[in-house]
């Protein structure tokens, strides 16, 4: 099982300290992040991507671009890209390129993205993100699949006698999971062509989470692609870690009160009782995500959010140290059997 961390990238000011990191700042500090996760033995690091504020990260393959030469073993990830108003020939291009650079330690995370605004910004209709992400997915495989397309739809201008550049490293295109909160349709889409499905719970009862894959380790099977078992499950979560649980809710409770996706609503002590998040001692870390295999089930991937809600990158920074001594390991060796393969 793989296990890594991702940053959607906010640039949330610190409810600590008053000050909101420079859109520079934040751009390096995820490097960084990036940097100190390999080197505390994470396996994986991925990056959102948004355009609108409060984010810092538009161009997710620049960056991983940018981590290719600066990491070593990492294995570098979108989380997510928008399927359904990026254009799917330079998708297909940017991430086959940022492929080559890294020598293939390289997957891709897809979403439709749940900010509608960002529809018309790229001349699409948010009415349309169903039939946007099934058909600009479609396309997307058959770039990277076949040496030569021909090709018309509904969205796009047709291609004729089209080549993507560069090929697929290896001639092997890149993983690729697709990321829901709560669509059955990015399920249904998941599942039809065999590929990893990532449920994002981290503002979810895991009731809610638990219907989702279900459903899709079903349709996984009913498509002909492996059994229930084997289909590919990812899941995120969010974790803030001290060696005292009561340390570590006293540290986190104003960024959590603060943050951008939960913040100002339900207590963080009902948010704790009611989602996945776990905040508390390495051991309580422990215990709250191996609670996730009572009801998902072997998952492949597990990946952390933990630099959210204008947390400092150095604190960031402690957080990997901690939970890649004293975490990882347990995680490991608790998951050595992992999943029946794909």
């Amino acid at each position: 099982m793989q296990i890594g961390v991702y940053s959607i990238g906010d640039r949330t000011p610190d409810p600590v300290t008053g000050r909101m990191p420079t859109e520079n700042e934040r751009i390096h500090h995820m490097a960084r992040i990036a940097e100190h996760a390999e080197a505390a033995g994470f396996d994986v690091f991925a990056v959102g991507e948004h355009h609108h504020p409060p984010y810092a990260v538009s161009a997710p393959a620049v960056l991983l671009g940018y981590l290719a030469a600066r990491t070593s073993r990492l294995l570098l990830s979108t989380a997510t890209a928008l399927v359904t108003t990026n254009d799917p020939v330079r998708v297909a291009e940017d991430y086959a390129t940022v492929q080559h650079l890294c020598e293939g330690r390289l997957d891709l995370m897809l979403g439709r993205g749940i900010f509608g605004p960002v529809y018309p910004w790229f001349g699409r209709n948010a009415d349309d993100s169903h039939r946007l992400a099934a058909e600009n997915y479609r396309l997307l495989r058959r770039l990277w699949d076949e040496d030569t397309v021909d090709w018309s739809g509904e969205f796009r201008t047709p291609l004729q006698g089209f080549t993507a550049v560069p090929r697929p490293f290896a001639a092997e295109p890149p993983f690729v999971w697709h990321a829901a909160v709560s669509s059955q349709e990015t399920v249904e889409l998941a599942a039809a062509h065999g590929d990893g499905f990532f449920a994002n719970h981290i503002m979810w009862p895991w009731q809610h989470t638990a219907r989702l894959v279900r459903t899709f380790r079903e349709r996984y099977a009913a498509h002909g692609h492996g059994t229930a078992e084997q289909a590919v499950v990812g899941l995120g979560g969010h974790v803030f870690v001290r060696p005292r649980s009561q340390d570590a809710v006293r540290e986190f409770r104003p960024y959590f009160d603060n943050a951008p996706l939960y913040g100002h609503g339900p207590s963080l002590e009902e948010h704790m009782n009611t989602t996945p998040m776990t905040v508390g001692s390495p051991q309580q870390i422990i215990d709250g995500v191996l609670g996730y295999r009572e009801y998902v089930g072997d998952c492949h991937r597990l990946l952390f959010l933990i630099d959210h809600a204008g947390l400092p990158v150095s604190t960031v920074l402690e957080q990997l140290d901690i939970l890649g001594s004293e975490v990882l390991p347990v995680l490991r060796r608790e998951h050595a059997g992992g999943p029946p393969p794909a």
